[in-house]
């Protein structure tokens, strides 16, 4: 497997909203759960090019639920296959349960 360079676009603007996750905090519990330094990872790459399996997605949602006090899917990872996709669906996800008042 060729693991490609890390780029840097794409991502929500920061200060957006201050409870959305930020790209470091993702990339630092996906970094943790793949066993590599959060550097190495391209956010437009699909986590499973990574070895990210079932029971780091698991556990990835349950971090998600636990810090952001979201229910999630736990397909989530396969709906949404990278880091960069997952901070935009999170984004969405918290400014919606805001909105409603919900955390």
């Amino acid at each position: 497997m060729n693991v490609p360079s890390t780029r840097q676009s794409g991502f929500p603007a920061p200060g957006a909203q201050h409870d959305v996750p930020q790209r470091g905090w993702l990339l630092d519990r996906v970094a943790l759960y793949l066993g590599r330094e959060a550097a190495t990872i391209d956010p437009t790459v699909p986590l499973a090019e990574y070895g990210m399996d079932s029971v780091c997605a698991l556990s990835l949602c349950g971090d998600l639920e636990d810090e952001f006090g979201l229910v999630v899917e736990p397909t989530l990872l396969w709906d949404h296959p990278t880091v960069q996709s997952l901070l935009g669906f999170l984004a969405a996800e918290l400014t919606v349960a805001d909105a409603r008042g919900e955390r």
